[in-house]
């Protein structure tokens, strides 16, 4: 079964000091060794690459782009996605839920996805499962 990443996971997994990196780590090994393919949106790399390089630097940067995303399907947000995601997240009216968040669950409905390897609890108020 397909898994959606988050930025959450990608930072987590490449970043030792994360209280959560050895559960991510799990998790990403779990979805290589299980054969499960892995989707993300051009919106989360964009975003992860810029959350790894103002924290990490670079070279973490370098790794992401050479080494974690080459497993990764990259699903580009559509018009219609990013206006729907722009609703949602003007419509919410919450500061804890970015626009990113909301492509994301647009991406993962329009593909059918439910499952999503992250540690946003945003994706499970909105009915996805969390691995």
């Amino acid at each position: 079964m397909t898994v959606f990443v988050d930025t959450s996971a990608f930072y987590a997994v490449l970043d030792r000091d994360d209280g959560r990196h050895a559960q991510a780590a799990a998790g990403w090994r779990r979805g290589i060794e299980g054969g499960e393919p892995l989707v993300s949106s051009n919106y989360v790399v964009a975003e992860t690459a810029a959350l790894l390089q103002h924290r990490l630097g670079l070279p973490a940067v370098r790794t992401f782009v050479e080494d974690l995303l080459p497993v990764v399907q990259v699903e580009w947000v559509t018009r219609e996605d990013h206006a729907a995601a722009t609703s949602a997240l003007l419509v919410a009216g919450r500061r804890d839920l970015s626009l990113v968040d909301c492509t994301s669950f647009e991406v993962m409905r329009r593909l059918g996805l439910r499952r999503a390897l992250c540690f946003d609890e945003g994706f499970r108020d909105q009915g996805f499962e969390l691995v």
